[in-house]
């Protein structure tokens, strides 16, 4: 049985150093995907702070933001989600250079709708973000 074991363990390990030199190709893009997350979720939580100064009175108003990870369902992505209730979007950084805008859902309910753009479409991300974060809110926040 020892042998067995350490025949899977040499496997796994061959299998590891084949993983790690295949996504140290990926690097580059990695770090692009990263630093796009990185703007696009500051860019998110100051459209939050301002929309929570709005609300203050009404804490139930409130919506909560993830930090950055690694996507729930792609390994070249970087996802992070708004939240208020059982309402959810997620905004994820596709590492082959596309920004994806998920909902809004419920959870339970399928994902979607979806919209995607490449890196370089600032101007449409912006406009695009702030209807989506506009249509994620009035949707969690209906009696």
């Amino acid at each position: 049985m020892a042998e067995t074991s350490h025949s899977i363990e040499q496997r796994l390990t061959s299998l590891g150093h084949r993983l790690v030199e295949r996504e140290g190709a990926e690097a580059p893009h990695r770090e692009e995907a990263t630093r796009v997350a990185s703007r696009l979720h500051d860019r998110v939580q100051r459209a939050l702070a301002a929309y929570h100064e709005a609300v203050s009175s009404v804490s139930a108003l409130r919506v909560s933001l993830s930090a950055p990870r690694l996507d729930d369902k792609h390994l070249h992505a970087i996802e992070f989600d708004l939240e208020r209730g059982r309402h959810r979007a997620i905004i994820t950084i596709k590492q082959r250079g596309e920004v994806t805008l998920v909902g809004p859902f419920r959870l339970g309910k399928p994902e979607g709708p979806c919209r995607s753009f490449p890196f370089a479409a600032d101007d449409e991300i912006e406009r695009a973000l702030g209807d989506f974060l506009c249509r994620f809110i009035e949707a969690a926040v209906s009696p």
